[in-house]
């Protein structure tokens, strides 16, 4: 793709092509800052990519400030915020990557169709107040909280563009002299003391947003900003054209003074008292709750669409260990305590409380909900200490895997084997600092990275000495399947290395597929490519044999899809819309007797991932939502909230379904009905100003699970007791 080219001259004339590893496809927009690209990760996520303009990277404080910005969007962790998914404030242009919310902001919305209506209002007003809560929660202040920089998506209003917004604990402050905000949203102490500015200072801003979606204007409004802080600071607010039953809400939000404006808990309270009589239930969103919290005492899981279905199904609370059954909560008192052996000073603290949200199941459909229990190992293998590891002090993710009875880990530019008995760490090798797949064990040790000029090495997994290397500067994609490593170049040639030995074992363009991008599973020898037609109706499908290169069979199947597993000589697929991205169905394909069926989702999943265990998939999407589809008989089985505002690709075994949280934590699900049954402590760590671009996936080994957290740290627990987390 060309560079895309802007109008004007000089630095900004030609924009970049990428963001880091992030392929910049269109622009959304401009403002003074930077330049906003619509871009897709590597797995599909669609995500706005904003980098800075070339005469700001020059600037230190500038990208001090921006590093600012990094850190207090990744604090921010809600429902009505937009998250942070990659960052690189170091690089010569600093961008900073979050998800794609399609929906026009509420200036565009208010310019192009006019004042909202009082029902739309008071739905506004009430995720602006959750939004704002979850913000303050963390402490930040968002400081610029105005019409441009409030999303609207279908799933309620997303607050965005933290880049004035100051942590509490920040060390970088206003400076004497420089105002810092839009005039007229700026509460008044903005005006008078910029350097003491609070929380209630967004109240401020929100009732001021409120008055420009009612009416169009500001409360206090002017073509001189200049006679507009006056007014803030001096002359009471213009509410005419706000609703009379809104008017005290926004009054009260317009105080002058700070400690009289209310928090954002009092607004939504006041908003669900007054509910009843304007029937805006629907519209208000409910409090969240602790994770222990029951579902039914905080009035979750009865409201929404999910509520019209059956009824949960009973289940069998037992699961089949050797000749007897062992209940969850026998299992639990025969477990021996753990023993979390500590290496590092984690620095969760009341922070952690303040982001666990609570997690709601939605019971779908009835009958037949138990694990089969053929599918329990009768190999019980023993209890095993807990245990928790530091990489040598770095922050960020590790991406890790599990083979020739190592834990393979890489993170920050080295790749690290340790005991999953204990964490003891067993050899480290340095890699060029990049973009990188997880580490795996298929004969050599293999290690691609996928930054520019960077290639393929392969290191033994007993040692962690390199065996070969490959320069992979030619190809646009790289897959693994089983052994062998598939390398896509840009005329669409394939070319299939050994993972042992780095020979190659065939090379050929693979037919109906311009450049294919295969994906394989676990147990299943193929390798699959799926391109989806122009007209987005149809997806081409083809099986290959990754250790000849053969085609075994070819599909045409219609709409977009997304193969996510296999089960029972089937594969499965998510049907994928072509506009907002979002899985509205799960696709079951035969192919011996070509037979398609499909199971409808309950509700669409938007930024859908997943995984197949046996012959249920379990998906995650944007939002935490955790959904469970029986592939066989083609149903829902269950629906769970987790609060998150996105969880990593699903890792299930017989009992649970596991997934990281961008906090770190470890959440463990029941396979049966989507209870939460157990979830670690919060691991985030210094606020730091990169994050990982994809959540890792949770490793899970007999009966043991591992995972990471963005503190740095790796850690083991029983997967038989989350429990005892």
């Amino acid at each position: 793709m060309a560079s895309q080219r802007n109008t004007g001259a000089g630095a900004e004339a030609e924009l970049p092509e990428y963001a880091g590893h992030y392929r910049l496809e269109s622009r959304l927009g401009s403002g003074g800052m930077g330049v906003v690209h619509l871009a897709r990760s590597t797995s599909g996520l669609k995500l706005a990519v904003k980098v800075v303009h070339a005469e700001f990277a020059r600037d230190p404080e500038f990208r001090g400030r921006f590093r600012q910005e990094v850190a207090a969007a990744r604090r921010v962790s809600g429902a009505f915020t937009a998250p942070v998914v990659d960052a690189d404030p170091e690089a010569e242009r600093p961008w900073m990557a979050t998800l794609f919310i399609p929906g026009p902001t509420l200036a565009e919305q208010v310019k192009r169709n006019g004042p909202m209506a009082s029902f739309q209002l008071r739905q506004l007003m009430a995720g602006l107040a959750e939004a704002l809560r979850d913000i303050h929660r963390v402490g930040v202040v968002h400081r610029d909280l105005k019409p441009s920089n409030v999303l609207l998506a279908d799933d309620g209003p997303k607050v965005i563009d933290f880049g004035i917004s100051r942590p509490s604990d920040s060390e970088l402050r206003t400076e004497t002299g420089k105002l810092i905000g839009t005039p007229p949203f700026m509460a008044p102490e903005q005006f008078r003391r910029p350097r003491e500015v609070g929380p209630a200072a967004d109240i401020f801003a929100l009732g001021s947003v409120l008055v420009h979606a009612a009416t169009g204007r500001g409360p206090f409004d002017s073509d001189s900003p200049y006679v507009v802080a006056y007014q803030v600071v001096h002359d009471e607010p213009d509410l005419t054209g706000v609703p009379d039953d809104l008017v005290p809400l926004v009054l009260s939000c317009l105080a002058k003074e700070p400690e009289d404006r209310p928090a954002p808990d009092e607004l939504m309270r006041e908003l669900r008292s007054a509910a009843a009589s304007y029937d805006t239930q629907a519209f208000i969103p409910l409090q969240r709750t602790r994770a222990d919290e029951p579902a039914s005492a905080a009035g979750l899981g009865q409201t929404g669409p999910a509520r019209d279905h059956a009824p949960e199904a009973e289940g069998d609370d037992e699961l089949s260990a050797g000749d007897g059954k062992i209940s969850g909560r026998s299992q639990a008192k025969r477990r021996p305590t753990l023993r979390l052996r500590r290496r590092m000073v984690l620095g969760a603290g009341a922070l952690g409380l303040a982001v666990i949200g609570a997690l709601v199941t939605v019971p779908l459909l009835t009958g037949g909900d138990t694990v089969p229990k053929s599918t329990v190992s009768h190999a019980e293998p023993p209890w095993f200490d807990a245990w928790e590891v530091g990489l040598s002090g770095k922050q960020g993710f590790a991406q890790c895997s599990y083979g020739t009875g190592r834990l393979l880990c890489a993170q920050s530019g080295r790749v690290f084997a340790l005991d999953p008995d204990d964490g003891d760490e067993l050899w480290r090798h340095t890699v060029p600092k990049g973009p990188s797949l997880p580490p795996v064990a298929s004969g050599g040790l293999v290690q691609p990275t996928l930054a520019q000029g960077r290639g393929l090495e392969a290191l033994d997994p007993a040692s962690g000495k390199p065996k070969w290397r490959q320069d992979a500067a030619a190809y646009q994609h790289i897959a693994r399947a089983g052994n062998m490593l598939l390398l896509t170049g840009a005329d669409g040639t394939v070319t299939a290395v050994d993972g042992a030995s780095g020979d190659t074992k065939w090379s050929h363009p693979i037919p109906g597929h311009p450049t294919p991008a295969f994906q394989s599973f676990a147990g299943d020898p193929l390798a699959y490519a799926a391109s989806t037609s122009v007209d987005t109706g149809r997806t081409h499908v083809t099986a290959v044999d990754p250790r000849s290169g053969e085609v075994r069979w070819e599909a045409r199947l219609a709409g977009s899809l997304r193969p996510v597993g296999t089960a029972d000589r089937a594969v499965v697929f998510l049907s994928v819309g072509t506009v907002y991205g979002e899985a509205r169905s799960v696709v079951r394909y035969e192919p011996d007797t070509r037979k398609v069926r499909r199971a409808t989702l309950a509700v669409p999943l938007e930024q859908p991932h997943g995984t197949v265990r046996g012959n249920t998939a379990y998906l995650t999407g944007a939002g935490g939502r955790l959904v469970a589809v029986d592939t066989a008989a083609l149903r829902q089985r269950w629906s769970v909230e987790t609060g998150m505002t996105r969880t990593s690709v699903p890792a299930a075994d017989e009992r649970h379904v596991y997934v990281t949280a961008p906090d770190g934590r470890l959440i463990a699900v029941d396979v049966r009905d989507g209870r939460l049954v157990g979830q670690t402590s919060v691991r985030l760590g210094a606020a730091g100003d990169r994050v990982a671009g994809a959540l890792p996936r949770p490793v899970v080994v007999g009966g043991r699970v591992f995972g990471s957290a963005p503190d740095g740290s790796v850690f083991g627990v029983d997967g038989r007791d989350p429990a005892g987390w």
